[in-house]
């Protein structure tokens, strides 16, 4: 009764907070909303013994995604207004997305209660008395640490090119040249001098 009472609150709210992420007219609103769906939708990974994919959730989408876009929308400055006037324009194709997304929604409605997947397949079971965490520790570094290796060097990849291309060279600018920064002596950066009374140093 208990597991029942808390699948339903956290799907409730989740439902509810997505519903507000969408309709919310003020976009930081949306993005507070969204991160309640996040932190719902990690109670629904813990209910189904899913706890890696709770913590992702939480570390991954709510700490560091979520609050992303909170701090893009509040550093842009959005014209409301000039949002609303495109909307016309778009909404064809608006309306014809929501009406595929809304047919997979049906058809996965329905393959999932056609029958044929057994209870425990549609959750995530692992052998009694190993976390879920270590199990997907167990096959990620044996069966497939090829495919985790090769993911680690594309998002290496990814970073690389991204710092490449936010490279950028500018004139003017003076150049720093470490060897020589290095090869410098306290002698030759500071000059002891002893001036005259009533008058300044030359530099």
């Amino acid at each position: 009764m208990i597991q029942a009472i808390a699948f339903y609150l956290f799907a409730t709210v989740v439902i509810a907070s997505a519903a507000m992420t969408i309709s919310s007219r003020n976009p930081v609103h949306s993005v507070l909303w969204l991160i309640l769906a996040f932190f719902n939708a990690a109670g629904l990974m813990v209910l189904v013994g899913a706890e890696f994919i709770a913590m992702l959730l939480v570390i991954v989408y709510v700490g560091a995604v979520a609050v992303l876009f909170l701090f893009v929308v509040m550093m842009l400055d959005i014209d409301l207004a000039e949002m609303r006037r495109g909307v016309v324009r778009y909404l064809p194709l608006g309306l014809a997305l929501a009406a595929a997304l809304l047919a997979e929604i049906i058809i996965g409605l329905g393959a999932y209660g056609a029958g044929g997947i057994e209870l425990a397949r549609r959750t995530a079971p692992t052998v009694a008395g190993i976390p879920n965490i270590q199990a997907i520790g167990g096959l990620l570094y044996t069966r497939y640490l090829f495919i985790f290796e090769a993911a680690g060097l594309v998002l290496l990849v990814a970073m690389i090119g991204a710092i490449v291309l936010t490279h950028r060279q500018r004139g003017g600018v003076r150049a720093q040249n470490v060897s020589r920064q290095n090869a410098r002596r306290p002698q030759d950066a500071t000059r002891n001098t002893n001036p005259p009374i009533g008058q300044g140093v030359r530099l």
